[in-house]
């Protein structure tokens, strides 16, 4: 099972971070339209992605906590996902949908999201992951402290819940 440490934070200055980001020449992966429903469920969460680059049913346990933490995540791609969704919804039912905007870069093992959510705001989420065993918890936690300084993140700034969660407060 893949394991990622990862951090959320809400931002103002959404293109001024990517444009800092892109002065350690990151591979820019896309622009991508994510519909992310999420579905009810007795542990965890459940979210069905649909978008342009990524699509994936996602199962993932996550504490939350305002700052860099673990999830470990179980993750199923898909091509065709309305028949899984219709299936989904109707075994457990939507919890609630998450329509985003998100850029997406890579430097290594490391992800960074540049998202703009309908009716949130705009957000960076930064996941290191592990995807074979090969990198320990504490290299994961390093890189994720890296991105913090390199961001010039206030502890104030650090969303401990899930785009679900914040739109269902």
């Amino acid at each position: 099972m893949p394991t990622n440490i990862e951090f959320k934070v809400r931002t103002n200055q959404l293109k001024i971070q990517e444009e800092k980001l892109q002065s350690l020449q990151p591979i820019f992966i896309g622009l991508d339209h994510q519909i992310d429903t999420y579905f009810n469920t007795q542990k965890g969460r459940l979210k069905l992605r649909q978008g342009n680059i990524e699509n994936a049913l996602i199962h993932y346990n996550r504490s939350n906590v305002a700052n860099a933490k673990q999830s470990d995540v179980l993750l199923y791609s898909t091509v065709e996902a309305e028949t899984l969704k219709e299936i989904l919804i109707q075994s457990n039912g939507v919890k609630v949908v998450v329509d985003k905007l998100r850029k997406i870069y890579f430097i290594d093992n490391v992800k960074f999201h540049f998202d703009e959510v309908k009716e949130l705001g705009s957000f960076i989420e930064v996941e290191a992951i592990d995807r074979d065993g090969s990198i320990s918890i504490h290299q994961l936690k390093e890189q994720c402290n890296f991105y913090i300084r390199f961001f010039n993140i206030n502890p104030s700034d650090f969303v401990e819940v899930s785009y679900s969660d914040l739109l269902l407060k």
